[in-house]
């Protein structure tokens, strides 16, 4: 095992069992050890601190395995890891609900690996080169210990370009999934689209935060924005809102979402889909004299990074600016941010910048988050990335 030198003085992160080492803190590599490599990491008296996956492209060159020189990391290793966050989420899977996130990468101390499960099928993402060589041990495991139909390689993020790793859209292992798998959360049936469709297929971290929504909606006028296949919407619906719109750019995710409607044998006439920039339908809502009760906004990654954070601000200020100007005095907003560089301290202040240029007043009565399903590790606090505010507007 090829040994990498840590520069001195940064030593601290690593001792507080933080998962990344960026390339600029390394000294030297003794060797050559190929992109995906498990390497050991020692301090610049030579002591052993940690092993992980080296990957000499990456500005992240090192992610962290194991701490304990004692403990090999090997295909006994991965193997246990992955059946420990299956067996994590089992509370989850029921006859409600037979989707959910099953590995969450770092945060299930596997970096780079992504799995959900869409009924029986499985879809994964491959976002590093050492899960990428260790591929055919995880497909192994993950056929042992839960027997799908097929798995389904969604490795298409732009995220694997900084590994070195081109993109992914393929069966891996078992039979290709039908053009429309059908799965059910909290007991509203969803197709999902997992060749074609947004991330992994669908996202299943909005689950309950769908149904805390949609237990405000009945009698209520419902804008869903950025809805996707219809999440927010169905749940609305279900729970016997006025009427829902829908508004999202996709014409693949419209299409879905009112398939959706149809498979869950909701009221049609009480919906209204739009593709639509969302910004855009939100300034036309204004125009034509338009009000909500209840105004979702659940709009893409704004900030990547934290270079990207200042004008991803300005971004969810505009959005939720015209959000709330949409709403019957006392509706609700709820709104969310799945940029991990926004904490919620941050998107809070936002939230009051875009208050004061409404001319509203807001009341922050809930807060969101990702579900269990999505851990967030003590040592690796990047890994909560989704938030969210339940916010009454006047």
């Amino acid at each position: 095992m090829v040994d990498v030198l840590l520069k001195k003085g940064k030593e601290k992160a690593v001792l507080q069992r933080h998962p990344w080492v960026f390339s600029g803190a390394i000294e030297r590599v003794k060797g050559k050890p190929a992109d995906g490599d498990i390497v050991r990491l020692l301090n610049e008296k030579g002591d052993f601190m940690a092993c992980g996956f080296y990957n000499g492209q990456s500005r992240v060159a090192l992610r962290l395995l194991e701490w304990d020189e004692s403990i090999a990391v090997n295909e006994e290793w991965l193997r246990k890891r992955i059946a420990a966050a299956v067996a994590g989420r089992g509370n989850i899977l029921n006859t409600a609900t037979n989707t959910c996130r099953l590995v969450f990468s770092e945060a299930d101390y596997l970096p780079g690996l992504i799995v959900d499960k869409y009924a029986d099928y499985l879809s994964v993402q491959v976002l590093t080169s050492g899960i990428e060589k260790l591929l055919p041990i995880v497909l192994n495991e993950l056929q042992s210990q839960l027997n799908p139909a097929g798995i389904f390689d969604k490795s298409d993020a732009s995220s694997r370009s900084h590994e070195g790793l081109e993109t992914i859209n393929k069966v891996l292992a078992g039979n290709p999934p039908p053009e429309i798998v059908e799965v059910v959360e909290n007991g509203i049936k969803y197709g999902i689209n997992i060749a074609e469709g947004q991330k992994s297929g669908f996202y299943c971290d909005q689950r309950d935060n769908r149904r805390i929504v949609a237990e405000h909606a009945r009698g209520k006028k419902v804008l869903d924005c950025f809805c996707y296949t219809g999440g927010f919407t169905l749940n609305a619906l279900k729970n016997d809102a006025s009427s829902v719109t829908s508004v999202d750019s996709s014409a693949l995710a419209v299409e879905t979402l009112q398939a959706n409607i149809q498979l869950n044998g909701l009221d049609k006439s009480k919906h209204t889909a739009i593709q639509s920039d969302v910004n855009k339908q939100l300034r036309a809502f204004r125009e034509q004299g338009e009000k909500f009760d209840i105004v979702v906004l659940d709009p893409p990654k704004y900030a990547p990074s934290r270079s990207a954070l200042d004008k991803a601000s300005r971004a969810y200020k505009d959005l939720n600016r015209n959000g709330m100007l949409l709403l019957n005095s006392g509706g609700l907003l709820a709104t969310f941010s799945c940029s991990g560089a926004m904490d919620i301290e941050s998107f809070k202040q936002v939230l009051a910048w875009a208050a004061l240029d409404a001319g509203k007043e807001v009341q922050f009565i809930y807060q969101f988050c990702q579900p269990e399903d999505h851990p967030v590790r003590a040592s690796f606090p990047e890994g909560e990335y989704l938030k969210g505010l339940m916010c009454r507007v006047y």
